[in-house]
């Protein structure tokens, strides 16, 4: 049951993590938020491995093609999955913008039952769409209200979180080593070539995101801190259990950004969020119970 702390410990830093990137995406770019989301993260993440080498020792990997692709395309899908969101959260609201990027865990349900073998009760079903249903209340979204534009950005950004979440979590199970080293090296390298890809990209494209970040630099910190601990959270629980069931439990996360979109950018609540609360605890003990 280990997967369950550290999933909730990932949901409320993602939840703050998000709170920092809505602000910081206010004065910079799409690309440059999306890139603060890891620039400072990879010094965290050697860290956290190196401490775990040192409390507890093990053997050192040995990379493969397939494990080299599994992180290629995870970098690379996370990066995109970010951008959609920083691109809704300039379009709607707070909850609004990461309430329909996090259909992640219904698409992630899908996707791993069809192309990952993964298999789930129907228990654990049940507890995914319900979640799902949960977040779309907490968002406070309105499908009339919704432009076709801010669905497939939220579509969108859930698909790209979803394949990177499996993605994560088939690179870590092809090394083969002990919890929980084999899921902080993939949280290494993901991050070291997610930094590269971006860093580069923007020194080519527009230099100018770069010293925005750096003007910016103590919430750019925030944001990069907060997403590499978030990140050891969720790498570690989806070594541990399926990516469905960590993503619903996770949805937990909505309830801590409404009360940051409440108390920090005093964005009102409606009145579905009692519902949509009490739905995201009946999902909560279905998936931690399946």
């Amino acid at each position: 049951m280990l997967w369950i702390p550290f999933t909730l410990l990932a949901a409320f830093m993602q939840a703050w993590r998000n709170a920092f990137q809505k602000q910081l995406s206010k004065d910079v770019s799409v690309a440059g938020v999306t890139l603060a989301r890891f620039i400072f993260a990879s010094p965290l993440a050697a860290f956290y491995l190196w401490a775990l080498y040192v409390w507890r020792p093990a053997a050192m990997p040995e990379f493969s093609g397939t494990f080299a692709g599994f992180i290629i395309a995870a970098s690379l899908a996370q990066i995109l999955a970010t951008a959609l969101m920083v691109k809704l959260f300039q379009l709607k609201n707070y909850a609004i913008g990461a309430g329909l990027a996090k259909s992640e865990a219904v698409l992630a349900a899908m996707l791993g039952v069809l192309f990952f073998a993964e298999s789930l009760t129907l228990w654990g079903w049940f507890g995914v769409f319900l979640g799902g249903c949960a977040v779309f209340l907490l968002s406070g979204a309105r499908l009339q209200q919704l432009s076709f534009q801010v669905l497939l950005l939220g579509l969108g950004s859930g698909l790209a979180f979803a394949l990177t979440s499996l993605w994560v979590r088939q690179a870590s199970l092809t090394l083969g080593l002990p919890f929980p080293h084999g899921a902080a090296w993939v949280l290494l390298l993901v991050i070291l070539l997610q930094t590269l890809v971006l860093t580069l990209w923007l020194a080519l494209k527009d230099r100018e995101v770069l010293l925005a970040l750096w003007r910016h630099r103590k919430l750019t910190l925030a944001v990069s801190v907060c997403s590499c601990v978030g990140s050891v959270g969720w790498f570690t629980a989806m070594s541990l259990e399926s990516v469905a069931l960590v993503k619903t439990l996770g949805q937990v996360e909505v309830l801590f950004m409404l009360l940051i979109s409440a108390f920090i950018f005093k964005e009102k609540l409606k009145q579905t969020d009692h519902l949509g609360l009490a739905l995201i605890v009946i999902a909560a003990v279905i998936v931690m119970w399946a």
